[in-house]
């Protein structure tokens, strides 16, 4: 693929998307990010003109509604971009024949029992951020495009909203927190995902519909590990600790679910098998306790320069 062919990444502004975008850009690589003036997710015609427009060879989808608890009373916009707007990029790119990357949730299963999710496992969403995920999955897949969705779990980073920054954040301003200690899952470098993404479009190579059509389908993408928000929150100060000895941080509770009721109701068991990204599509993520290790870096680099 050429440098000069853009490649489209949507949510540019966000976690997955901008470290996507940012990875290409110090390749040398065209990128369209289009704000969200300039394309409406939310406006099936809108997408349509823009892809239409500038003819991008890649579709990379990493915009998303994201807002677990406002989904329940936002459905519609929910919907729109979660559901509606993956089957629309997917129809233009079976038009123009490129491929599309499409990143979930491990919110599409129910979250129950204790074993990790794999791809083949029935779904369940148990809310509206999780229904819409899915259905934007199932619309994509009906498209018609070369597609691959990557299903990830608990997406952090040094810049952004996330609860990495939200822990080292109250952790310096409280004495205690309470941390939920009852939910499992795997949390999730977004620029570990950016670099499965490049891996994808490398391997791809120059006839990158058909070799992402060979190997279309559902994959989950997670960090390595396992762990709770407990036990995420005690790594990440643990780490924070090596940089700042002399910060006094917060004592962290271990408190269950029901202490802190939401909207909408959060899985168990976010657990997910990610053999099958390796097996297929040769990508190891790594374990999360190394990426975080990377992350809280690069944070004290942010902090100590006064760039966060």
């Amino acid at each position: 693929m050429s440098a000069a062919s853009p490649i489209l990444v949507t949510g540019a502004s966000g976690q997955v998307g901008g470290e996507i975008a940012n990875l290409l850009r110090l390749r040398k690589q065209s990128v369209l990010a289009p704000t969200s003036a300039e394309m409406n997710l939310a406006s099936p015609d809108a997408i349509r003109s823009y892809v239409q427009k500038h003819q991008p060879s890649w579709i990379i989808n990493a915009a998303a509604y994201t807002a677990v608890d406002k989904a329940e009373s936002e459905v519609e916009l929910a919907e729109a971009l979660n559901a509606v707007a993956p089957g629309v990029l997917g129809e233009e790119a079976a038009a123009l024949h490129i491929p599309v990357i499409h990143f979930s949730t491990d919110y599409v299963f129910a979250g129950d029992g204790t074993k990790p999710w794999v791809e083949s496992d029935a779904t369940g969403p148990l809310n509206t951020y999780g229904r819409t995920k899915l259905e934007g999955e199932d619309a994509l897949a009906q498209s018609g495009a070369a597609y691959m969705i990557f299903r990830t779990s608990w997406v952090y980073g040094a810049t952004g909203k996330n609860f990495v920054r939200t822990i080292l954040r109250v952790a310096r301003e409280r004495e205690s927190m309470n941390i939920v200690a009852d939910q499992f899952g795997a949390p999730t470098w977004a620029r570990d995902l950016a670099r499965l993404a490049l891996h994808i479009v490398d391997q791809a190579g120059s006839n990158a519909e058909s070799a992402v059509r060979n190997l279309s389908g559902r994959y989950h993408a997670c960090n390595g590990g396992e762990t709770t928000w407990f036990g995420f929150a005690e790594e990440i100060l643990r780490q924070a600790a090596h940089h700042e000895p002399d910060v006094k941080f917060a004592t962290l509770y271990p408190v269950p679910t029901e202490a802190y009721p939401t909207p909408a109701k959060r899985p168990a068991n976010s657990r997910m098998d990610c053999s099958l990204l390796a097996t297929k599509l040769g990508f190891q993520m790594p374990d999360w306790r190394e990426s975080l290790a990377q992350v809280i870096s690069e944070y004290d680099q942010l902090r100590t320069t006064g760039s966060l």
